[in-house]
């Protein structure tokens, strides 16, 4: 018969609330949503040479309903705010905000004395989980803010850092 430091090394007994945030982690599903030039660096980062496939945030999802992660890709207008606030309303709990390119964190060059037009960082209209600096940020830093998102709810990194040198 075994010991039970055998057995311990062979099979992981986890909590259910672990083992929910891992599947959650391993299968985000984006909503399709771009408003600006951030938005083709999604879509690169979704296709062939990036293949963002290979961490589970393939389906992106053209409803807010099927939808877990938004990623605000580019510009956000006080005229197109409201409609962004209801999308994220839309969602289904839990959901997850990533802000990416410097538009959607804080305006980006659009902002200066006396604009009225741009809203300066999307967190005014919601909270943000992940924000990806750039302008616009490679299909390359997509991919690190969604593993970013996996590392925040699971408290664990599935696959290492490269460091630059």
């Amino acid at each position: 018969m075994e010991s039970q430091a055998d057995t311990s090394q062979i099979v992981r007994f986890a909590k259910l609330t672990e083992l929910l945030d891992l599947g959650r982690a391993n299968s985000l599903w984006p909503m399709t949503f771009g408003l600006a030039c951030c938005a083709i660096e999604m879509m690169a980062a979704g296709a062939s040479r990036f293949d963002l496939a290979r961490f589970g945030a393939e389906v992106f999802r053209p409803s807010p309903r099927q939808a877990d992660l938004m990623i605000v890709a580019g510009t956000v207008n006080r005229k197109m705010a409201p409609m962004v606030k209801t999308l994220y309303d839309q969602m289904l709990e839990p959901k997850w905000v990533i802000a990416m390119g410097n538009c959607a964190i804080s305006g980006g060059p659009f902002v200066y004395p006396g604009q009225y037009s741009v809203v300066e960082g999307v967190e005014k209209l919601f909270p943000v989980d992940v924000v990806i600096p750039g302008c616009p940020p490679r299909p390359e830093a997509l991919i690190e803010g969604i593993l970013a998102l996996e590392e925040k709810l699971t408290g664990t990194r599935r696959w290492p850092r490269v460091e630059s040198r």
